[in-house]
């Protein structure tokens, strides 16, 4: 680089990466979604130590042995950081700093910073600070080693207010701004969709683990170009597009942000407005990326995720996904067999779609009822949203109005109730 210029590329943290799950037997899977983690947020893992704990200690979280041994490594390795795969308290961070004499770093902030770097959106933006400021907020207490007192001034003679009082104060200000403005958004979307229920569509929303390929999907099904990265949350932002299927039948898909393993609370929070996209949803498609070893934690993550958003009782279709990277390519046809409603595909090469458009399509058959109504023609319009909303199956011109059999989503049934025969 020539002399005086300055990079903008941001500057590469070197980390010693701490492990502490308790179960031997996804250890192999805990480490490479946190080395996953580490790629996606720019951070250069260096060494990876472990200890199993039942429950963290309360000063440093991990034990006095472990922490000398950390401290040694990271010096040894000259890292930047340490990674701790767990949420850490303010006073164990500190301390821990104090220790290793380098930043700490725990999987929450870890994937805090992802979110940040992958917001586009007015939306996406607000609600990563507000998950940033309600995580940081309990930690505001042993960021300060002693109390220095404001300088005086007026208004401000006599003791004065703490250096802490006022940061609290401002983020706590910050925050409550911040859901105000999130609230705003929040309306926007809830006309957003109230505007797409006025076409009676079936609604759905592709679910799933980070990576497992929903964005490909998405562009598979729609039409569109959605970036789809392997990396952890390469896209946040919701995004709705109508979907033609066989036989004339249609609906509105969703692609949501992707879950993960012990998703940390604050972002649930933050993003519930976006998350509400899969509640307001008649079905959810599961996808699964089976290729992975961890199908099933990553799987059971993705229930948890939807039993905290009070969704995991809709109606579901299960997609196993990248199944043209399975070693045994029998796998795929004896997990169908085994699982209810389900069907095997790839979204990338597009192996399996006609057998997913198939079970889409029967979802939102079974969301339809049959309806026989003899509209008059002063309201034949109806005649013609009953085509674009639904299936007709049977059309006759009468001398006292159009009869027809249609196959149509509860809100055109509804219009129809009064000329039902």
């Amino acid at each position: 680089m020539p002399k005086g210029t300055v990079s903008l590329e941001p500057e590469i943290e070197k980390a010693v990466l701490v492990v502490v799950n308790q179960d031997e037997s996804e250890d192999d899977i805990v480490e490479n979604e946190l080395e996953g983690l580490c790629e996606a947020a720019g951070v250069t893992p260096l060494a990876t130590i472990r200890q199993r704990l039942d429950r963290p200690y309360k000063g440093t979280f991990v034990g006095s042995g472990k922490v000398e041994e950390i401290a040694s490594l990271a010096k040894e390795t000259k890292a930047d950081l340490v990674l701790i795969d767990g949420e850490v308290s303010g006073i164990q961070q500190r301390n821990l700093q104090e220790a290793f004499g380098r930043k700490v770093i725990d999987r929450t902030q870890l994937i805090l910073d992802i979110f940040a770097r992958r917001a586009r959106t007015k939306e996406g933006m607000l609600q990563v600070e507000l998950a940033q400021l309600t995580y940081m907020m309990p930690k505001l207490m042993s960021v300060y080693t002693k109390f220095e007192r404001q300088k005086g001034g007026i208004g401000m003679r006599g003791p004065g207010e703490t250096k802490l009082e006022s940061d609290r104060r401002m983020v706590k200000d910050r925050i409550s701004r911040l859901k105000g403005e999130i609230e705003d958004v929040k309306r926007v979307r809830d006309q957003q969709r109230a505007s797409r229920r006025k076409h009676p569509f079936p609604f759905a929303s592709i679910v799933g683990y980070t990576s497992a390929g929903k964005s490909t999907l998405m562009n598979r099904l729609a039409g569109t170009e959605l970036l789809a990265d392997a990396m952890p949350f390469a896209t946040l932002d919701p995004t709705t597009r109508k979907i033609d299927l066989p036989d004339g039948y249609a609906l509105f898909l969703t692609d949501t942000v992707g879950f993960i393993r012990n998703l940390p609370t604050h972002l649930v929070a933050a993003f519930r407005s976006t998350l509400e996209e899969v509640t307001h949803s008649d079905f959810v498609i599961h996808l699964i990326d089976v290729s992975t070893p961890a199908w099933e934690i990553q799987r059971d993550a993705v229930m948890e995720t939807l039993q905290q958003l009070d969704a995991s009782e809709k109606p579901m279709l299960t997609v196993f996904n990248k199944i043209d990277a399975l070693d045994d390519p029998h796998m795929a046809t004896e997990l169908v067999a085994a699982w209810p409603n389900s069907v095997a595909i790839s979204a990338t090469t597009g192996k399996g779609m006609t057998d997913l458009l198939d079970a889409i399509k029967r979802q939102v058959q079974d969301l339809l009822g049959s309806v026989q109504a003899l509209v008059p023609y002063t309201e034949s319009g109806l005649v013609q949203d009953c085509y674009d909303y639904g299936r007709v199956l049977k059309l006759d011109y009468r001398e006292d109005g159009i009869y027809l059999e249609a196959e149509l989503v509860a809100e055109m049934r509804q219009k129809l109730q009064k000329y039902a025969v």
